[in-house]
């Protein structure tokens, strides 16, 4: 009784918080807060608790240290004027009735070469949200365009490490599994690419006014420098680099590009990375201004709060004896109907895709065939559901970092097609490759 007071709790906080428009990381502050009281409550000793609470942590260091550099990126990229510069130049040749389908071309095709949907959303992504508001189309429509295409590398690239994360917990061949996402995919790829190119036609770039585009070429030196920093982040993933170490590199490129190309001191380049850039004043402000690490603050609560919270609740086994329960519920509702029911409750109660994607593994496995087919048909249920529905979910690290990285909420979430298209079609085809039974 006292876990189901403490999950209403949950419960209540969060629709709060999207109520009054609050950032969802403190309904995951207090149902840490409210977990670790249960966890007294049934005289766990306090080193105990703690030590649940840590024991997920290390893993979210990883996250942690990635997103204090990506918002010191997002702050440099301003002040080298790697924005500004495709801002510039994507104003003069993108086709104005294209933006939005472009957007979602450019997103996709990246996270299929780069397989991470944070690494896009932070280059690419910041970028084409840039260029949405500089010329007048809305961002809400371009944010949700951006989130279709980083999950589509992040659902079925090669380089995903979530690809390989469902290869692994399933024991199935990776590329076996990609094969099939792509085949169960394709009524959700014509329907996306359908989806943006209407609104494309419908949200055209407005014709910009020379005094703006002035403005930019004397507030920035738009020369070719201030495109090595994002020619560098795209590169090394491709090359195996780490993810972070990419980002560090690309950092300290636009550090050097803001001092030497664009004239700015060295603390105000300091500043500007943890505090955000800011033009002096002018018409520029609403549109360059940003970033820093002080934009992640809400990001990085929100992380380490989802690890204490997953600690607390595996630790305490409160979500254990369930799994022969929806081996039965799967026998009447049908396995895929299922589990994206599970997929949205463990992205809710866990908050990050990693965690939600084992979790439907270890909860469902037994609702499955026994043998290679059962384990293909669990990859490809897992693929086609929590990898992709974390992205709706705006508490969910998977969906409220990219957000945060494009500065908008979640009201963009509606123009996220394919995250929803892909799941409902899924339903209705997934007797082309598994018996749902």
């Amino acid at each position: 009784m006292d876990a189901i007071i403490s999950f209403v709790i949950y419960g209540a906080v969060m629709v709060y918080c999207l109520v009054r428009d609050i950032s969802p990381a403190w309904s995951l502050v207090a149902a840490a807060a409210c977990f670790f009281a249960v966890g007294l409550r049934r005289r766990y000793p306090v080193k105990e608790l703690l030590k649940m609470s840590w024991s997920n942590m290390p893993a979210s260091l990883k996250v942690l240290r990635i997103l204090v550099i990506l918002g010191a990126l997002t702050g440099l990229w301003r002040s080298c004027g790697t924005i500004p510069f495709c801002i510039y130049y994507g104003i003069r040749y993108i086709s104005p009735g294209m933006f939005i389908l472009v957007t979602f071309a450019i997103n996709l095709l990246l996270s299929l070469a780069l397989g991470t949907s944070l690494g896009v959303s932070s280059t690419s992504g910041v970028v084409l949200i840039s260029l949405a508001r500089f010329g007048g189309v809305d961002p809400l429509i371009c944010a949700g365009a951006v989130m279709s295409g980083i999950y589509f590398g992040d659902r079925a690239a090669p380089t995903s490490s979530c690809a390989n994360l469902v290869a692994a917990i399933t024991d199935t061949g990776l590329y076996d599994n990609i094969r099939l996402m792509h085949r169960s995919g394709l009524p959700a790829y014509i329907i996306s690419f359908a989806f943006y190119a209407v609104l494309s036609v419908m949200n055209p770039i407005n014709a910009v006014d020379e005094a703006m585009m002035n403005a930019l070429s004397t507030e920035f030196i738009l020369s070719l420098w201030a495109v090595l920093p994002a020619v560098i982040m795209i590169a090394l993933p491709l090359l195996k680099v780490p993810l972070f170490i990419s980002m560090a590199a690309s950092g300290g490129c636009a550090l050097l590009v803001s001092v030497f190309c664009q004239h700015m001191s060295l603390s105000k380049v300091l500043y500007t990375a943890v505090m955000g850039f800011k033009p002096d004043g002018g018409m520029l402000a609403d549109v360059i201004t940003g970033g820093g690490v002080i934009s992640m603050i809400m990001s990085l609560i929100m992380v380490s709060a989802a690890g204490i919270l997953t600690g607390l609740l595996q630790g305490m086994g409160i979500l254990n004896g369930i799994q022969a329960r929806l081996s039965g519920w799967a026998k009447k509702l049908g396995r895929i109907k299922l589990m994206d029911l599970l997929a949205i409750a463990c992205c809710m109660i866990f908050c990050n895709q990693t965690t939600s994607n084992i979790m439907q593994a270890e909860l469902m496995r037994s609702a499955y065939p026994e043998g290679e087919k059962g384990s293909s048909e669990l990859a490809l249920d897992i693929s086609n559901t929590g990898v992709l529905l974390a992205g709706l979910i705006p508490w969910c690290v998977a969906c409220s970092i990219p957000l945060n990285v494009l500065g908008v909420g979640p009201a963009a979430l509606p123009y996220a097609v394919l995250l929803y298209a892909l799941p409902i079609t899924y339903i209705f085809t997934k007797k082309r490759f598994f018996e749902d039974r």
